[in-house]
């Protein structure tokens, strides 16, 4: 990293780039209404407005410029009518587009001038055809690029006002057309991603980035105009501008925001994809160690040793990446639900880990949630004593679960969204069908996540141990004392919690059940249609329900206390005694994980010594290889230090730049809420 990147960072950790924010007072909605101005024109006023108030601000050391100055973007819709659309309507989330990845490479390639043209020509059809509906969303898309434009001649202009000839050089040819070098594209790319966040829209993933961006990058190398050392710093920047506005982007907790990108894996024609960009993205987070962007890595059977070797490196960072998916596993999982081969192998995740398609695909990859350990609950207290054999009972846990996906899914009418015109002439056939992205794309399937796996099967095993096989328990004495949360049960719950089999252990019992389950969960789900025509994608992810839903049900027969939280994501319960991460990986690849290919990591937390000398951090390579080998579809590995972070909750002030994973994102721990810092201390962590 050199001095002037340096200073750059700086800048941007010590928040001096605030001093530029400002409030802006726009009563929007109001207008809006007492106009009566459809939802699709709606967005591209506003953006327009937010882009005419936008202060453009040059720093004295950016090559690549843009920064956010307001600091929330103004109401589209009053109370009453927002009350209106959520009473008729379901509502995902904040109601926005967001999770999907756009057509960047297109776009950047292309300009918004040849956008601008396809346009017009759709216009003059829709005129022709009267048809009115389609008109207003092309006139729409027109006022986003108009705004888009005119705010990036404001930069221009103060370009030249401060005599950064570089700058407006660059801006007089992005975003009008397309980007010519490597600097060009990323300055591009950044225009294009401060649009998307102003539009409305979050969680705007990066999508492929190294596949997109390599060409820039090597005709530049080719010819000269740069050298690896320039481009590496032009990448570090450009890195670094994804943390300018990050704060003021919605999400859980703050860091969650979405911005996600993956490296790797094979192109759409089969071809190992791996490139000098993909190399260079692992370092250049290393080197920087900022939550932004978040760092995904495509691999298979055939990825080198080097590769993970390199990305392990960056593990030992801390900063909770690269998370892996495997080639292997996840692009027959995408084929069997209906994608085409060559979309499927394009393959990049959403803002956590769910699987999507760029520019294609419009899933909501995180539409709702199926508790395991819910069911295990309410088929407990129902069936239990009823059931003579465990057979018995785990007929009815799988018609509990069946009855779950079915109640999830009947639960999801009306689907609505706030259209998104600026995104959408980032999507394929959005400009040919005249079709606000918000409406749908080739691909418009639902996930659903799958939470406390590991509580469930705990939970399952034991009921079969103690209360069928060795009979150590009746049913009506586990029921009490899971209700009693084991208040007079202290040498049960002793048994529950330590001698009980675990999932992680490569037991058979624990690993049999998991199998069970997932498949189960998969079967419920297919052949459900959305009413937008697309599947339902069964995962292995947990989001924040690992909190979520563990308040909503009491003590588990697995040992788990009320109020006790689940493990997050695909893993080990918490309290669980676990042989080591061998074990593990054993236990959760025996399922065919391309059934659950919705996504959901297996986590893991290693102690940071582990990551001390070369010797033992090439062991946690080949760990990471081991997983694929045998059929993992998705890995996530952190370095923590549990007294570091436990002092870090006593001072914060000495461990502001502290990072930490929380499901598919990373932030720094110290701004965390208290619940998701305890979750993290209390995770397993292997030495």
């Amino acid at each position: 990293m050199n001095e002037r990147i340096s200073k750059i960072l700086n800048t941007i950790l010590n928040k001096e780039h605030h001093v530029y924010r400002q409030d802006v007072e726009m009563n929007l909605a109001e207008e809006f209404s007492q106009k009566g101005i459809s939802p699709v024109l709606r967005t591209a006023m506003r953006l327009e407005k937010v882009l005419e108030a936008e202060k453009p601000v040059i720093m004295e050391n950016d090559r690549i410029v843009i920064m956010r100055t307001i600091t929330g973007l103004p109401d589209m819709y009053t109370k009453e009518e927002w009350e209106d659309i959520k009473s008729r309507h379901f509502i995902h989330e904040l109601g926005n587009v967001s999770n999907i990845s756009p057509d960047y490479g297109s776009l950047i390639r292309d300009g918004l001038e040849k956008r601008r043209k396809e346009i017009e020509e759709r216009i003059e059809k829709c005129v022709r055809e009267e048809d009115s509906e389609r008109l207003e969303f092309l006139k729409a898309a027109l006022i986003t690029i108009d705004a888009v434009e005119k705010f990036c001649d404001k930069y221009k202009a103060e370009a030249e006002r401060i005599g950064k000839q570089e700058t407006v050089e660059i801006l007089s040819q992005v975003p009008r057309y397309g980007a010519r070098t490597f600097h060009e594209a990323l300055q591009f790319f950044r225009i294009i991603h401060f649009a998307l966040w102003c539009e409305g829209e979050y969680h705007n993933t990066i999508g492929r980035f190294d596949q997109y961006m390599y060409p820039y990058l090597k005709a530049d190398m080719e010819k000269g105009i740069l050298s690896r050392d320039d481009a590496m710093e032009l990448l570090e920047e450009f890195f670094i501008s994804f943390n300018k506005d990050s704060d003021l982007y919605p999400g859980v907790q703050q860091g969650d925001n979405g911005q996600s990108l993956i490296l790797g894996g094979v192109d759409r024609d089969g071809n190992d994809a791996y490139n000098l960009l993909s190399e260079m993205c692992l370092i250049a987070s290393k080197e920087l160690k900022l939550i932004d962007p978040k760092i995904n890595l495509r691999v298979n059977k055939n990825t080198t040793t080097e590769v993970y070797r390199l990305a392990t490196e960056l593990t030992k960072e801390g900063l909770g990446f690269p998370q892996y998916s495997n080639d292997d596993v996840v692009i027959p999982g995408l084929t069997a639900l209906g994608y085409d081969l060559e979309d499927a192998r394009d393959y990049t995740v959403a803002a956590c880990w769910e699987f999507i398609i760029p520019g294609y695909g419009m899933d909501v990859p995180n539409i709702g949630a199926l508790s395991f350990p819910y069911v295990v609950d309410l088929c407990m207290h129902k069936h239990l004593t009823q059931s003579d054999n465990f057979e018995t009972f785990m007929s009815h846990v799988k018609k509990g679960i069946f009855e779950e996906c079915s109640r999830i899914a009947d639960g999801i009418k009306n689907l609505w969204m706030i259209p998104a015109p600026f995104m959408s002439i980032l999507m394929k056939g959005c400009i040919e069908n005249a079709k606000d992205i918000s409406l749908g794309a080739k691909y418009n399937n639902f996930g659903i996540h799958g939470t406390g796996i590991s509580t469930a099967v705990d939970s399952l095993a034991a009921i079969k141990k103690y209360v069928y096989d060795t009979k150590y328990i009746s049913p009506e004495d586990l029921i009490k004392a899971v209700d009693d949360n084991f208040e007079s049960h202290a040498e049960l719950l002793n048994k529950l919690r330590i001698e009980a089999p675990k999932l992680g252990n490569d037991d058979e019992i624990t690993n049999d059940i998991l199998v069970e389950l997932l498949n189960t969960f998969s079967e419920a789900l297919a052949g459900k249609k959305n009413e937008r025509g697309g599947c339902y994608r069964a995962g292995t992810g947990s989001a924040m329900y690992y909190l979520w839903h563990a308040a909503e049900i009491g003590a588990s027969p697995d040992g788990r206390r009320k109020g006790e939280p689940f493990g997050a994501n695909y893993s080990p319960s918490l309290f669980a005694k676990i042989k080591g991460p061998l074990s593990v990986i054993k236990s959760f690849t025996k399922p065919d994980l391309s059934k659950v290919i919705n996504g959901g990591p297996l986590t893991m937390e290693f102690h940071g010594s582990i990551f001390a000398d070369k010797e033992s951090l090439w062991k946690v390579a080949d760990l990471v290889k081991y997983f694929v080998e045998m059929g993992g579809h998705q890995l996530q590995l952190n370095a923590v230090n549990r007294d570091k972070l436990i002092d870090a909750q006593k001072h914060p002030e000495n461990y502001r730049q502290l990072i930490v994973r929380i499901w598919g994102w990373s932030a720094y721990f110290v701004e965390l809420d208290r619940e998701y810092q305890d979750h993290v201390i209390r995770r397993q962590e292997y030495v």
